[in-house]
């Protein structure tokens, strides 16, 4: 699906499980947000299961070792085995013994995850600043505080390397978004004037260790951010779903830089179960399932669909949009302004979120 097309234009006739052999699946605001799973997952995902397609899971969420990750997991009715779970702690632990060697001592930030992940990397993890680290590894955790965050701007002042397991602003949750690894490591940045050393997604290392253990030969990375689960498909050279159920926003979307463009949309995850339309030109712009979407003078006019046109998932008239803007802005991301033509759009614009007259 990736290619010259413009993103989302092509579409997939048929499930992506019967297309791609591995979905690589990000897990907060995919699988799960907080501790409960997004509903209905966890049967679609036994769905893409039953039809052949394999689960691997790549998560910058630092907090947890792979093993209480592949145990929620399971909990809540996905199946897995900790070697299915990548965390952007193993991938940071990775990177640190290259830098520091085997038994260099590193000061770990973050949740119990961390920690775990630089010992089993065979890293000496210590808590002090006076311990002399070599590195410091900060990655998310829900009890980090002022303390840990001075001993991690101490010991980056006395020369310890600073690496972030992922810069991710936000996480999703029960309670709406909440602030991220992404912040945290802002903290430490703004106060030393240093900028990290990051591992997490975009960063194509992670995708491409759950490629090698799955053997996938055509992943499909599903996630529900643009700037990490969708960066980091394009640059592992792997087609990309953006499933609405985390971070990423219709506004987000439309706003898209070109690395930033997803190859399908779907509101969750059991989009790996259905098949997606294409987005075909028009007279006067760009059409999906009969929603019509048209460019004029830096502003997206939407008209709904004539006819039902079968089963859908609600965002036809998205993918119109995005692709109308997308085409006018090819090589760069800008804020879409769009109105409505119709009852049916108006109607559809503000379930997204989005202005409409």
């Amino acid at each position: 699906m990736s290619g010259d097309r413009i993103p989302l234009s092509a579409g997939s006739d048929a499930p992506p499980t019967s297309t791609h052999d591995v979905a690589l699946l990000d897990l907060d605001g995919v699988v799960y947000v907080g501790p409960a799973a997004v509903p209905g997952v966890p049967e679609a995902l036994t769905g893409a299961r039953t039809a052949g397609m394999r689960l691997g899971f790549v998560t910058n969420n630092a907090a947890r070792p792979p093993e209480q990750v592949a145990a929620h997991l399971t909990e809540l009715g996905v199946p897995a085995e900790p070697a299915d779970v990548i965390t952007s702690s193993q991938a940071a632990a990775t990177v640190v013994a290259e830098l520091v060697g085997a038994g260099g001592r590193v000061l770990a930030v973050g949740g119990p995850g961390v920690a775990t992940a630089l010992t089993a990397a065979g890293l000496t993890v210590v808590e002090r600043a006076e311990d002399s680290p070599a590195a410091v590894v900060q990655g998310y955790g829900p009890a980090v505080g002022w303390a840990q965050l001075a001993e991690a701007v101490v010991a980056v002042r006395g020369g310890a390397r600073h690496v972030a397991t992922n810069t991710d602003a936000t996480i999703p949750s029960p309670r709406g978004v909440l602030p991220g690894n992404g912040a945290f490591v802002g903290v430490v940045s703004a106060v030393t004037g240093q900028q990290p050393l990051v591992t997490g997604k975009p960063d194509p290392a992670m995708h491409a260790e759950c490629v090698r253990r799955t053997g996938a030969r055509r992943p499909l990375v599903v996630g529900d951010r643009l700037d990490t689960d969708i960066e980091g498909a394009r640059r592992a050279g792997a087609d990309s779903l953006l499933v609405l159920s985390g971070v990423a926003t219709p506004t987000h979307l439309l706003a898209a830089g070109p690395d930033h463009r997803p190859d399908l949309l779907s509101p969750d995850a059991a989009g790996l179960l259905t098949a997606h339309p294409p987005v075909t030109p028009a007279a006067d712009g760009w059409s999906c399932r009969g929603w019509q979407a048209a460019a004029t003078d830096g502003v997206l006019t939407l008209r709904g669909a004539d006819a039902d046109g079968g089963p859908a998932d609600g965002l036809d008239g998205l993918r119109a949009l995005a692709v109308a803007h997308w085409a006018q802005h090819p090589d760069v991301g800008a804020p879409a302004v769009v109105r409505s033509g119709d009852a049916a759009a108006a109607e559809a614009l503000r379930s997204w979120g989005l202005t409409g007259d």
